[in-house]
């Protein structure tokens, strides 16, 4: 798939960070940190874009994703799926050492960016299918969580990376046409995390307000 982004670096010390963001963030998408569950919704092109990012990711240990989603839920798509606190998302991998705490600082001193066009592999639709094995205790290859400045960071290796892009191309390939049993619309699939940290639990949506 062809990925249109934006690459952003900044310094913090003596230290050089790039940050790579979609060159277009997708309207009709949105994240919230709830109680149980951190719950996103996406429609096909959403689904397409975060896919290709969390791809990304899995090739990219030196640099941080931002998928920048908080305006969205203030656009008014917070007011159709109820009122929770909206996040923005970092994919980095745990190589890289980033503390979490030191992003709104990082952030802050990002330019406009400059343009690149990248071309990864479709994601694997069966790259999920060993997920399960994350759940045994001596596997320790899972996704650790933080949220900080209103963003979520998910922090994995290529592998835990490649297994979520499958989720989200899964979702966009069959979140169309899938009928819930009382009328709606209803697909869902999940990215595991630790044990220590809830699920991210993404949930097609193709009626947006306007």
């Amino acid at each position: 798939m062809r990925l249109h982004t934006t690459i952003h670096t900044a310094r913090l010390g003596a230290t050089e960070f790039k940050v790579i963001r979609p060159a277009r963030t997708p309207a009709r998408a949105v994240l919230f940190d709830d109680p149980w569950y951190l719950n996103g919704w996406f429609d096909q092109e959403a689904a397409q874009i975060t896919a290709g990012l969390w791809a990304l990711a899995a090739t990219s240990p030196r640099s941080l994703v931002h998928l920048p989603l908080r305006a969205n839920a203030a656009g008014g798509a917070d007011t159709a799926i109820g009122t929770r606190r909206p996040l923005d998302l970092v994919l980095l991998h745990h190589s890289l050492q980033f503390a979490p705490s030191r992003w709104k600082e990082l952030r802050g001193r990002l330019g406009p960016g400059r343009p690149r066009t990248v071309d990864l592999p479709a994601p694997d639709q069966d790259a999920e299918s060993g997920a399960s094995d994350r759940h045994h205790r001596e596997n320790r290859d899972r996704f650790r969580q933080d949220i900080h400045s209103e963003t979520l960071f998910m922090t994995g290796s290529a592998r835990t990376f490649r297994e979520a892009a499958g989720q989200f191309a899964d979702l966009a390939r069959m979140g169309p046409g899938q009928a819930f049993n009382h009328g709606g619309r209803h697909c869902c699939r999940s990215v595991d995390c630790d044990p220590a940290d809830r699920d991210l639990h993404i949930e097609y949506c193709e009626e947006w307000p306007a």
